[in-house]
């Protein structure tokens, strides 16, 4: 017996599929970013000299409320990557703000340890194309 569905009924869920499917990278780095991030936040709490302050900084805080910041901000964005899994519209669009979150964090501790910022800055700014190239936030 022929099936009697349309292939237009399969064209919505294919794309819901593919959206996942683009998002699991999203999610991975997006975990790999939060896990860096956390591991800054824990040097800087168990080691003030770790990351070197510069004088005269627009954004001198302590180094170690800077770590207990990053520290936070990893382990949500860890978590944000695993709802990212899920290939839901609104886990997507938190997963893009966290990261431009983390990213302007970042961008404020960047005179402290250059190198790693970047790095975790580089990693939110994929997380973030990688988000919105796969069509996720439109399912």
């Amino acid at each position: 017996m022929a099936d009697i569905r349309s292939t237009a009924d399969d064209e919505p869920r294919a794309a819901a599929a593919t959206a996942r499917d683009k998002a699991v990278p999203a999610a991975v780095l997006l975990m790999l970013a939060g896990a860096f991030q956390a591991l800054q936040g824990v040097a800087a709490i168990a080691d003030d000299d770790v990351f070197s302050a510069r004088p005269g900084y627009a954004y001198d805080l302590d180094v170690t409320a800077w770590g207990w910041g990053h520290l936070i901000i990893g382990a949500i964005l860890v978590v944000a990557g695993l709802f990212l899994f899920s290939g839901s519209a609104i886990a997507g669009g938190v997963a893009m703000a966290l990261a431009g979150m983390s990213a302007i964090a970042n961008f404020a501790f960047l005179p402290n340890y250059p190198f790693w910022t970047l790095l975790i800055i580089a990693l939110d700014i994929v997380v973030i194309w990688f988000i919105a190239s796969s069509g996720i936030l439109e399912s």
